[in-house]
């Protein structure tokens, strides 16, 4: 079954995956990033829109770029290990480009989870990551993985103004007998702030309750968001739809990826493009199902929970339901098979960076 949302033609082309990972990666060769940082690096970036994820995928390159050429970002990082135990383990990633620190570290979480049925790592110096549930699939087929990251302050949090807290996302996957894996991969606000970079770029309001202006007041412009607004919790706007727990969420993921780790938190984390180097903190875990029960036992289970929740009676207004993370394994399968659809004006951005480094882009525009 092909599945992806309706892409407009007219706005985006199409990509093979294979050739758009081939120039990220010699994109940040170039920049001085070791082959191996560079390849986790450009397979984190278009496994984001390869699972329709546009918002954290190749659309973000420039700000990586920025953050290197700025000295923000180093290319070659000395990674340590700070503190570890059996289960345990602190990193400090060297300021160095989220993607191969956090890989990194959740190999470790995954090395300690084999031995000692449980592996935790936190990290701190980091930058940016991309997707969260990139490292959290990490653990699959046969193990849980769960992956948590601050962020720069871009939500205002419940009955406040201005940028105070991150958008935090929360990753967690899940083995099944069959694919779909259970993959939750979702930021603790209303929306990422990638969504509204994306509207920004296509020119469309986004949609009310999504973020506030610096008075409180909804708006729906985004390119005032990005220059001044701030977004709003997952839930909302106050109490009433649940926005507080949004917030809590979101500080929480700061307390385990940024306090925990040494990192920094709520405002006072960086850009990954600078002026400051942003230190951002990230949070691993791997479970051990077998120390539990028989991993092929839980798979069986996890399907029984799969089927029920998909056969249940659907809402008059339902068109489907979904088990979490379907629709980006869906939409994976399709864009392997008929290509990346990429922005026009993301286009755009990829060529001007190709040419400055000498690189040719993988399309024409």
């Amino acid at each position: 079954m092909l599945y992806e949302k309706q892409i407009p033609d007219e706005e985006y082309i199409r990509v093979n995956y294979s050739d758009l990972k081939a120039f990220i990666r010699e994109v940040f060769v170039k920049l001085g990033v070791p082959e191996e940082d560079a390849e986790i690096t450009a397979d984190n970036l278009v496994a984001a829109d390869l699972r329709g994820i546009e918002s954290h995928g190749v659309s973000r390159l420039k700000r990586y770029v920025d953050g290197i050429k700025n000295g923000v970002v180093r290319t070659r990082p000395e990674i340590k290990v700070l503190r570890e135990s059996q289960s345990t383990a602190l990193i400090d990633g060297n300021f160095g480009l989220g993607q191969p620190v956090a890989y990194r570290a959740m190999k470790i979480a995954l090395e300690k989870a084999k031995r000692s049925c449980v592996g935790v790592v936190g990290v701190r110096n980091s930058n940016h990551y991309g997707i969260a549930g990139y490292y959290a699939m990490m653990a699959l087929p046969d193990m849980i993985g769960i992956s948590l990251t601050n962020s720069r302050p871009l939500v205002a949090h419940t009955f406040a103004v201005g940028r105070s807290i991150g958008t935090n996302p929360i990753a967690i996957a899940v083995p099944c007998k069959n694919e779909p894996h259970f993959v939750l991969d979702m930021a603790t606000s209303t929306a990422p702030i990638g969504k509204i970079e994306v509207a920004s770029r296509k020119g469309i309001s986004i949609p009310e309750g999504w973020a506030i202006d610096e008075e409180g007041n909804i708006t729906v412009d985004p390119d005032y968001v990005l220059k001044k607004g701030a977004l709003v919790p997952l839930g909302g706007l106050g109490e009433e739809m649940g926005g507080h727990k949004g917030y809590g969420l979101s500080v929480a993921v700061d307390i385990l990826s940024g306090i925990l780790t040494g990192a920094a938190w709520g405002p006072f984390v960086g850009a990954t493009e600078g002026p400051a180097p942003a230190n951002v903190g990230h949070f691993f875990m791997a479970i051990n199902i077998d120390c539990f029960m028989p991993v092929d036992e839980f798979k069986e289970r996890m399907e029984l929970l799969k089927s029920t929740l998909k056969s249940w009676k659907m809402h008059p207004k339902g068109e489907r339901i979904w088990i979490p993370g379907e629709k980006s394994w869906l939409t994976e399968r399709t864009r392997r098979a008929i290509g990346v659809p990429i922005h026009k004006k993301t286009a755009d951005m990829l060529r001007k960076i190709g040419e400055e480094l000498g690189i040719k882009p993988p399309f024409s525009i």
